[in-house]
């Protein structure tokens, strides 16, 4: 009996151990399982690869804006009239000094009569001022020697010279209203002339010709004084308006070139300078107004049309310049994989970043030469093996260069 307990206890205790050491067997090969699967695979990884630059890149900014008028100038009427005649229309070039309408003129050419006569009047009343007081003068002359002679009294005399007098005053309102008539002609004239209806303007772009953009009356209508009937504006050049936030506004300076694009000619850019930027930002936008002189041969760009205004705020002529898309990011630091000279591993380089343009990076920092990592360097860490597939299939076939030494 005890040897066969014995026997029994013997079995029971080596099932127990070997279930025990395959208990640990398993646990390890868990724990390998685990330990694989957070440090990830441990051959090459695979990655693309660009060459690092060196060169110039340009900081640009685009802003969306509209088109106005160099400047406009509103035809109005300085008197008012029934319209006879309306010369131009929308669209027509006008010349400076052109000739644009012409209002019913004969209540016009009634009151340059009217002058004319009250001006012939004037002339004569002149004329029998001067007459009486010439003979005035000579009897008061007569007088005055006789006078001496004991011949005529004092009163005669008081009475001859207060005579006198009074021609002459009457010469003075004489000549007065005969200036008086003549202003009043010249008036009479002019008021005819505004009935002939002239585009004059001032400042601008200085060009001669401009287009008639609004007209507002049309022919037989009755139009007020200093009502407008035409808008005539200037278009070319042509002027850009743009509002830019505080952090682009310290980049501006006027005579900067800016690229422009419009929805009316996609395939087409338009090219003008910075002209103003208003000196204080908008309380409601917190933006300020940035204006742009842009050539306009043919008349291509209309005021009001929509615009985005490409601008270059900064060029820096020689620097590192890496893709895009090589830019990762490692413990909240920037940094790219640089390829080691034999192509089978990287090491990773913090960067500054600087300047972006069209999917280039200018970037600052030590080693940075020959090939980046620009696809594949999520699985990446310092020292990562990697493989480059594109680049060996370029060399076998020997299509491209060899890119890495």
């Amino acid at each position: 009996m005890k040897s066969g307990g014995l026997r029994i206890f013997t079995i029971v205790f080596l099932v127990g151990a070997a279930a025990f050491v395959a208990w640990l067997i398993f646990q390890q090969l868990a724990l390998s399982q685990k330990k694989e699967k957070r440090s990830g695979p441990q051959g090459p990884l695979p990655v693309e690869v660009a060459l690092i630059e060196q060169g110039a890149i340009t900081l640009k900014r685009s802003f969306s804006g509209a088109l106005e008028p160099l400047a406009d100038f509103v035809v109005a009427p300085k008197v008012s009239g029934r319209i006879e005649k309306l010369l131009v229309n929308i669209s027509d070039t006008v010349q400076q000094g052109q000739l644009v309408g012409e209002l019913d003129n004969a209540e016009y050419v009634q009151a340059v009569t009217q002058a004319n006569a009250d001006l012939v009047v004037a002339k004569a009343n002149l004329a029998m001022a001067k007459s009486a007081l010439e003979i005035g003068n000579r009897e008061f002359a007569r007088t005055k020697k006789l006078l001496k002679q004991g011949i005529a009294s004092d009163s005669e005399f008081d009475a001859l010279k207060a005579d006198l007098l009074a021609k002459e005053a009457q010469l003075q309102v004489s000549q007065a209203q005969l200036t008086k008539a003549a202003s009043s002609l010249e008036t009479a004239k002019i008021r005819l002339g505004y009935t002939r209806i002239t585009a004059s303007w001032t400042g601008g772009g200085g060009g001669d010709d401009r287009l008639v953009a609004e007209r507002y009356y049309d022919e037989g209508q009755t139009v007020a004084a200093n009502q407008p009937l035409l808008l005539i504006v200037e278009l070319d050049p042509i002027l850009g308006v743009v509002y830019v936030a505080e952090k682009d506004y310290a980049h501006l300076r006027p005579g900067q070139t800016v690229s422009l694009t419009t929805d009316a000619y996609l395939d087409a850019s338009f090219f003008g300078r910075i002209d103003r930027i208003a000196p204080i930002f908008q309380k409601n936008t917190r933006q300020a107004r940035v204006e742009m002189i842009i050539e306009n041969p043919g008349h291509r760009l209309k005021p009001g049309m929509f615009v985005r205004a490409e601008v270059a705020l900064k060029r820096v002529l020689e620097t590192t310049i890496v893709p895009e898309q090589a830019l990762t990011n490692r413990d909240g630091e920037n940094g790219v994989f640089v390829v080691s000279k034999d192509g089978k591993s990287v090491t990773w380089h913090a960067v500054k970043v600087g300047i972006r343009e069209k999917g280039r990076v200018q970037v600052e920092g030590e080693g940075l030469s020959g090939w980046v990592v620009t696809l594949g360097q999520q699985l990446l860490k310092n020292g990562s093996a990697i493989t480059i597939p594109e680049m060996k299939r370029d060399i076998e076939t020997g299509s491209g260069e060899e890119p890495l030494s």
